[in-house]
């Protein structure tokens, strides 16, 4: 296409586009100078790709700024990446996108806007009073602007996995296009598993009393939090209170490798030629990829509940505790509780992920008049309330996975089915029997949440990610 007479207009556009934005006449265009022209145009922050592409770190020049080849080929890039969204908006490619599409899109992405919403939107747009977008409006409008009525949704509202509760079965992260090619993906995957490893260990004490209350709590001992620590101490001492985490910690990396590679390859396949999926679409994907995750780790997890549980002395270490069981109940120990694990997925990640979007919505109708930005203290909320809904979903799926996963080790224990474990567990204990442990559980979903953010925040920085 170049030299085309398309061509020649589109730079001579762009020329006239540079002229105006570098009002200093020094040949170049910084964000300061990009900032005053959009105000002189009547809009709000440039577009996110346009302050990369302006700041030194995104510059090959060490004063900043683009001069004008690197400023039409930055405009080049993002036409191409604009004319892409519009014809992915226009659903019936009549070269126009009108109040249906932009509310189709919304939904597509798993918000609800109302038809006034929508038609504020296309008004903000809509230069020639027509009441649809032709590409030329969408075109003028995003050229440097930020796509905040799509994009910054979306960039804003990604459900993080940085909030670490202790449980591996959220739908994984979303990233974008810019992040991949950056290797800004893999810097956050490794500040999300720092952030993990800390926030573990920092709440290991009320994990391990969890699970010590899931296998050993009933209604003729009555074991409650304070009985459950003072009985681990009186065992093991103080730092027994740690036990498993060491496993706990470890499986932390391959686990969000595996779920982050099979994730991005479901998507591929169930996205085909759609550029976004949908919230169903998914919830689908992720189920299946954290299946994927939890059957090759599994093995982990059982040793993580046996070390846990381990009386002083039994084992000497991981391995020892490996060998043990391969020794004495064969290879298929390793899978006991697979069954109700991988059930367990369903109702956490689906209830997680529909309350998430729930409360996502309701903030995005009533709060979201300037910005799409919720800030931290919103995403916090959100995603604590969705997770722990989504734990309470699952956990006595989780708790039956915990119990036959330690039979073998306790003593007296009956060696049952999963089906058989539940109807033990009803008929000795009742519903409640299905939920012991479950308050251990809770008192460490804030100060974990609270670690692992404060450890991300600073793990970004450390290593240098610009996105959130």
């Amino acid at each position: 296409m170049r030299g085309g007479p398309g061509d020649a207009e589109r730079r001579q556009r762009w020329g006239r586009l540079f002229e105006e934005l570098d009002s200093n006449r020094d040949g170049r265009v910084d964000i300061r100078e990009l900032r005053q022209g959009l105000a002189r145009r009547g809009g709000g922050d440039p577009d996110r790709g346009a302050q990369q592409g302006i700041s030194p770190e995104g510059d090959t020049d060490p004063d900043g700024g683009l001069d004008l080849e690197e400023f039409i080929l930055y405009l080049q890039e993002r036409e191409q990446r604009l004319l892409l969204l519009f014809h992915s908006l226009d659903r019936n490619q009549d070269g126009q996108i009108d109040v249906s599409e932009i509310q189709q899109s919304f939904r597509a992405l798993g918000i609800s806007i109302s038809l006034e919403q929508a038609e504020k939107i296309l008004h903000s747009m809509d230069r020639d009073g027509t009441m649809t977008i032709d590409w030329q409006e969408w075109r003028d409008h995003f050229l440097l602007h930020s796509l905040e009525n799509v994009e910054d949704v979306l960039y804003f509202w990604k459900h993080s996995t940085v909030l670490d509760i202790g449980e591996c079965l959220t739908v994984p992260d979303e990233f974008s296009e810019q992040e991949k090619l950056t290797g800004m993906w893999w810097k956050q995957l490794v500040a999300g598993a720092v952030a993990g490893a800390v926030s573990r260990t920092g709440t290991a004490p009320l994990d391990r009393l969890k699970v010590f209350m899931q296998v050993h709590a009933s209604k003729t001992n009555r074991l409650n939090i304070l009985g459950g620590l003072r009985s681990m101490i009186q065992e093991g001492g103080v730092h027994s209170l740690w036990r498993g985490n060491g496993i706990n910690v470890l499986k932390i990396a391959p686990e969000s490798a595996i779920k982050f590679m099979a994730y991005e390859q479901i998507k591929r396949a169930i996205r085909g030629q759609q550029e976004t999926l949908h919230v169903q679409e998914r919830f689908v994907a992720g189920s299946l990829a954290g299946a994927t995750a939890q059957t090759i780790i599994y093995p982990m997890e059982v040793l993580k509940t046996r070390l846990t549980l381990r009386r002083t002395g039994q084992y000497k270490g991981l391995l020892d505790c490996a060998w043990q069981i391969l020794e004495r109940e064969g290879p298929r120990a390793f899978y006991r509780g697979y069954l109700p694990n991988v059930l367990g997925i369903i109702p956490y990640a689906g209830i997680d992920l529909a309350v998430y979007e729930t409360l996502k919505n309701r903030w995005l109708q009533q709060y979201s008049h300037d910005s799409a930005d919720p800030g931290i203290l919103v995403l916090l909320a959100c995603g604590t309330i969705s997770s722990t809904c989504g734990q309470i979903a699952s956990y006595p799926l989780a708790l039956v996975r915990t119990r036959m996963q330690a039979q073998a080790s306790t003593e007296g224990a009956p060696q049952l089915s999963m089906l058989g474990l539940v109807r033990h567990i009803l008929a000795q204990e009742g519903v409640r029997g299905l939920y012991r442990g479950i308050a251990p559980n809770f008192m460490k979903v804030i100060p974990a949440v609270s670690i692992s953010y404060v450890v991300y925040e600073n793990m970004k920085q450390a290593l240098g990610v610009t996105s959130r």
